[in-house]
């Protein structure tokens, strides 16, 4: 009978144990955080009204001297300086969209006095990005000094470059 008594006892037990071993368990750990990314950088806010330059008013970019252009009409290599048997060449890159007229008074600069040496003009068709180009040549070759050409847009002054003549 001692068995039988001790039988009970053993089933509590068991039952017991096996409550435990189906409790609730302890959660696991968190995994560490993962490293804060390095914040977005922030676009600046536009200052300024940016015109649409391709389909805008034409505008001269740039007026690029030297003595030797590409088929494309770009100067092969900036100069400010030139030899007196250089041909010279002005380069007017425009932008915008439309018809116009461009004009280039070449000057010559000595004791405070401008001479004139040439003047020329050409209309252009301008849709986007365009280069025109002016040159002057002397075949005896320039005297030594300083020298500009000055470009017009439409009759406005567009920009001047000067050089010189070694």
């Amino acid at each position: 009978m001692k068995t039988q008594a001790l039988l009970p006892l053993f089933v509590v037990s068991l039952l017991s144990l096996s409550l435990v071993a189906c409790g609730k368990k302890e959660a696991p750990p968190e995994p560490a955080p993962a490293p804060a990314a390095a914040p977005a950088p922030e676009l600046a806010a536009p200052t300024s009204y940016q015109p649409d330059l391709v389909n805008g008013p034409i505008t001269v970019q740039a007026i690029t001297l030297g003595n030797a252009i590409s088929a494309t009409k770009h100067v092969l290599s900036p100069l400010t300086s030139f030899a007196p048997h250089d041909t010279i060449y002005a380069v007017v890159d425009s932008m915008g969209s439309g018809k116009a007229n461009l004009k280039a008074n070449w000057t010559f600069h000595k004791a405070g006095k401008s001479v004139p040496v040439n003047e020329a003009s050409q209309d252009i068709e301008v849709a986007g990005p365009t280069s025109s180009e002016f040159h002057i040549s002397k075949p005896d070759g320039w005297p030594a000094g300083e020298y500009q050409v000055e470009i017009h847009l439409n009759g406005s002054p567009a920009g001047v470059q000067k050089f010189n003549v070694k």
